[in-house]
């Protein structure tokens, strides 16, 4: 754990947590229903939206759905929108916390693998939106079949409603561009980020009226609980790594896939299949832990997979844990903030599994959607 790089995890997660508390997430929520009441979805694509900004500031999947679906669920609801549907698009666009930077999952695997982590936040900007989109154009043509989706209420707002909501999200669009951009401009390294990106959001919660200094003492214990979790999951993990490297392992497996001969193809296929699996029973995030120093190896030495593009990939494969029965973390957040039977949250979020799957699919035939941003980077 002795590692510089690592200071920017509970730096993003102080960053979240202080947003979390700021009250940014309903103007968030609130100035972006305008544009979106006209399209097919309506409103349900307020959750999508909301969901990939906040995402952009929390890099933690709970805290996106959690603290969207507080906002979204009573508004949606009171409008007569169909209830499960609402679950679903927030247990499923909840998930995009994890890709997003600042993604905390990819500052493990960065910190585990070695690999640059400006890189694959860049690696995750495009597919996380992406994924946005086939989130929203799948709620589109699902309300297009089923109206009874949505509600029939229409509301109306004018030009001035929109542009005045603009305003009042403009320090928290602000904070993402700002923390994104200097990272990707290489005016800093994400480290320096985190930390300006901690400051900004003290600022925010300064706009928004909200700051207290109860409010700055509950995030940073919030901060410290989560990442006291999370270094000792990577400590136990690193001893496991240490393990299997002295037991072999790597090499044995290496050793049995190029006797097998499998392609490329095949093995990816293979590998994906196990993570979808694993998933059903394990948190996304101990998946990774677990899994990377024997996969990794394979994945990137063996089968020369690009280690920043992998990056990106499992990132989604875990995400797919984060909505699979019946152990999805998101599921249960849904339905504590829903009040909706956990079937009946399961059962809407299995399109959204089928989109994150579908996006690993594009990936693996398009890799340039992740590697294109981490290959303009200024060195």
């Amino acid at each position: 754990l002795n590692s510089f790089v690592l200071v920017c995890l509970p730096g993003f997660i102080l960053m979240g947590e202080i947003l979390f508390r700021s009250g940014a997430s309903k103007d968030l929520y609130t100035s972006i229903s305008p544009w979106v009441v006209r399209i097919p979805g309506k409103l349900l694509h307020s959750n999508v939206i909301s969901c990939t900004l906040f995402a952009a500031l929390s890099g933690s999947s709970a805290a996106t759905a959690a603290t969207i679906g507080t906002v979204a669920v009573p508004e949606l609801k009171r409008l007569g929108y169909q209830p499960g549907m609402v679950a679903g698009s927030l247990a499923g666009a909840g998930t995009l916390g994890l890709l997003i930077p600042p993604s905390i999952a990819l500052i493990v695997y960065g910190v585990i693998t070695n690999n640059s982590i400006g890189q694959l936040y860049m690696a995750g900007f495009f597919p996380g939106f992406m994924l946005a989109l086939l989130f929203m154009l799948y709620i589109a043509i699902a309300s297009l079949i089923r109206p009874g989706l949505v509600s029939q209420d229409e509301l109306t707002y004018t030009w001035k409603d929109r542009f005045m909501g603009l305003l009042k999200i403009l320090p928290t669009a602000g904070l993402i561009f700002m923390v994104l951009g200097l990272i990707y401009l290489g005016v800093s390294t994400p480290t320096e980020a985190a930390m300006l990106g901690v400051a900004g959001a003290i600022l925010t919660a300064v706009f928004y009226k909200t700051f207290t200094f109860k409010m700055i003492w509950e995030s940073m214990m919030g901060t410290i609980r989560t990442s006291c979790m999370l270094f000792l999951i990577m400590m136990m993990a690193t001893i496991l790594s240490s393990a299997v490297a002295y037991l072999k392992i790597p090499t044995g497996m290496a050793r049995i896939v190029s006797e097998a001969g499998l392609s490329p193809g095949t093995f990816f296929v293979m590998v994906s299949i196990l993570y979808i699996i694993l998933g059903c029973f394990f948190d996304g995030m101990s998946i990774m832990l677990l899994t990377l120093p024997i996969i990794y190896p394979l994945m990137v030495t063996q089968m020369h997979f690009n280690p920043i593009w992998f990056g990106v990939v499992l990132t989604i494969l875990i995400e797919v844990a984060q909505i699979t029965p019946p152990v999805g973390f998101n599921l249960y957040v849904i339905q504590h903030v829903s009040g909706q039977p956990i079937t009946t949250v399961a059962r809407y979020s299995l399109p959204f599994i089928l989109i994150l799957i579908l996006g690993v699919v594009l990936l693996y035939f398009f890799p340039e959607i992740a590697l294109y941003l981490p290959q303009q980077m200024v060195k």
